[in-house]
């Protein structure tokens, strides 16, 4: 199976897109944010970013409006960091995946201790 450019390019994405965010965003909207994963299209004009972000509703809220907000400097950034001629147009986009896993982990936990024999009997 033939590696495609834009699963090389998503992960060089990811990885210069969380140092972005770490270090040079100075915005007091954002929270702790992580990016899981980054899906760019074959033809690398779009990403969907994924990120966590530590906090509740409120706070992830507020965090996605500084991320938007500074997406034209996001951009601007990461174009040069990878030599991009045309940087993609990105979305940010809250990952569910860890809230569902944590969700899935607390239910297989309370089937267990139902099933569970009581020690007392």
């Amino acid at each position: 199976m033939p590696f495609k450019r834009s699963s090389q390019v998503g992960q060089q994405m990811k990885r210069e897109l969380s140092g972005i965010i770490a270090s040079q965003l100075k915005d007091p909207r954002l929270g702790f944010v992580t990016v899981t994963d980054v899906e760019l299209a074959d033809d690398l004009r779009y990403a969907k970013v994924f990120i966590s972000i530590y906090g509740d509703p409120a706070k992830q809220k507020e965090t996605l409006k500084g991320l938007k907000s500074a997406k034209g400097y996001i951009r601007r950034e990461l174009g040069q960091r990878l030599q991009l001629r045309n940087c993609p147009d990105f979305d940010f986009r809250i990952d569910e995946s860890i809230a569902q896993g944590d969700k899935i982990d607390h239910l297989l936990n309370q089937i267990a201790k139902e099933k569970k024999p009581d020690a007392d009997q």
